[in-house]
């Protein structure tokens, strides 16, 4: 069998076992459904609902690392126009998270009306979902419309510092990550009210781009023992589980990234459920809000049946999942592609 060496093949498995340990734990920490199922079997439904969160350090991970990548190769734009670039992230996000936010505003106005439940969003007001749409819902102290919407607030907060980051460092910019991600892990990480900002995941983050800076080094090694070796101290003097799996995620990556092999047929496997993660991540919340109220409203007091339900629950999340990113996030994203392009096409003849 043909065998393919895949440098998205860890990429795509980092970002699939996230987004499902995501899918996971809002099904269990969100009822009734798993309220219902409980009883059979309370230890996974606990840790669900109270570790499988900590999938987001993969996200961050991730996310720095593959903003590292894709930085590093438009450094024309990035030292001419760095505004585009964090304009083009803001689309890349939003156009896929306005449709979401609509199915999500409609199921819970579905489910409100079926099994009115106490973690079910209210109907939005105009100034909340506007908040939404320019990402800024967390630090203007709006309810969430849905799920899991404050990581991608974050995500563009942490892209637009790398961003200025490389910008005004340009060769030196790997040092004031390192900097900046030391302040993270020994003040801003440690203190809750900086949550909403980006200063407080930045360790994390910074860690993959570090991880991707390290594995385009002939010897990775020196990098990546520096990085663990500042972690470790800071995790000496207040361990926190979830800085210890980003360090060990950006390990992972930054020795593994350029050596994974795996035959054709799994690795474009894996790159479609790499794909379709983020819109996942995007949809699964309001499949999930229907299945609860449906399953939690005809059957109230049968566990077997709620733990078929989320069983349902998660299936829809993927085929919605995938469902979304083929109809909606693909062809936004293509679309962004085609403004880009006639962008530089235009200041190409605008120079000429």
């Amino acid at each position: 069998m043909e065998e393919i060496k895949s440098r998205a093949v860890l990429i795509d498995a980092l970002k699939i076992a996230g987004a499902q340990l995501i899918v996971l734990h809002h099904l269990a920490f969100y009822g009734p459904m798993s309220d219902i199922a409980y009883p059979l079997a309370p230890g996974l439904i606990d840790w669900l609902s109270n570790q499988a969160r900590m999938a987001v350090q993969l996200f961050l991970v991730v996310g720095g690392f593959l903003a590292a990548r894709s930085l590093s190769s438009h450094s024309e734009v990035l030292a001419e126009h760095p505004l585009d670039l964090a304009l083009r992230r803001y689309y890349r996000l939003a156009l896929p998270l306005i449709a979401a936010l609509g199915f999500a505003i409609l199921s819970s106005g579905v489910a409100r009306v079926l099994l009115p439940h106490e973690s079910t969003p209210a109907t939005p007001s105009l100034p909340q979902f506007l908040a939404h749409l320019l990402l800024l819902q967390n630090l203007l102290g709006f309810e969430a419309l849905s799920a899991g919407i404050w990581y991608i607030s974050i995500d563009f907060q942490l892209y637009v510092l790398l961003v200025g980051l490389l910008w005004l460092f340009q060769s030196r910019a790997p040092a004031a990550v390192g900097l900046l991600a030391v302040a993270s892990l020994f003040y801003f990480n440690r203190m809750p009210v900086w949550d909403d900002w980006a200063l407080y995941f930045l360790a994390a983050y910074a860690m993959g781009a570090l991880a991707y800076w390290a594995s385009k080094r002939e010897k990775p090694l020196p990098l990546l023992i520096f990085m663990a070796t500042v972690v470790v101290l800071a995790l000496t003097l207040d361990f926190r589980p979830r800085i210890a799996i980003a360090l060990s995620t950006a390990i992972l990556l930054g020795l593994a990234y350029q050596h994974i092999r795996l035959p054709a047929a799994w690795a474009h496997r894996l790159n479609f459920l790499g794909d379709i993660s983020y819109s996942v991540f995007l949809i699964h919340y309001p499949v999930c809000l229907l299945l609860n109220a449906i399953f939690g409203s005809v059957f109230p007091r049968d566990p077997a049946a709620n733990a078929f339900g989320l069983l349902i629950a998660w299936s829809f999340s993927l085929l919605s999942g995938a469902l979304f990113h083929r109809y909606i996030e693909k062809p936004s994203g293509l679309w962004l592609a085609r403004k880009v392009s006639d962008r530089l096409a235009a200041r190409t003849g605008t120079a000429g």
